[in-house]
């Protein structure tokens, strides 16, 4: 079982930075896939970026074509956290972010494939 839980979500003007952070409870963090999907209100969750588990050939990461070059993942496995850098801001951006996680060497983009999720931390980007 692995609990998840997000931080570092606020209120940016447009053009802003924020950076997320999604804590992971358990021993074998690094063996984990993250993801990180959004929701906006009225729309369905979608995904955002993704971090295969570090050692190997590990560490790729995947980007929705929304936010490749502005958004980067990344994680710490020392620190059981996946983190996601989020550089210009726009207002679409706005929605609630959460974390994802499941036991795979793969990279996951669909949601269905993740088994355990944080509660999601609300980013809003102002105009």
């Amino acid at each position: 079982q692995v609990q998840l839980v997000e931080s570092g979500g606020g209120l940016v003007q447009a053009g802003g930075s924020l950076r997320l952070a999604c804590a992971a409870s358990g021993r074998t963090f690094n063996i984990y896939s993250m993801g990180w999907f959004r929701q906006a209100p009225g729309k369905e969750r979608e995904f955002v970026a993704a971090i295969r588990p570090s050692g190997g050939s590990g560490g790729s990461t995947y980007y929705a074509d929304s936010v490749k070059g502005r958004f980067f993942i990344s994680r710490d496995n020392a620190k059981n956290t996946v983190y996601l850098q989020m550089n210009s801001l726009k207002p679409e951006d706005t929605a609630v972010y959460y974390c994802a996680a499941d036991r795979s060497y793969t990279i996951l983009y669909n949601q269905y494939e993740y088994a355990y999720w944080g509660q999601g931390t609300q980013v809003t980007v102002s105009s």
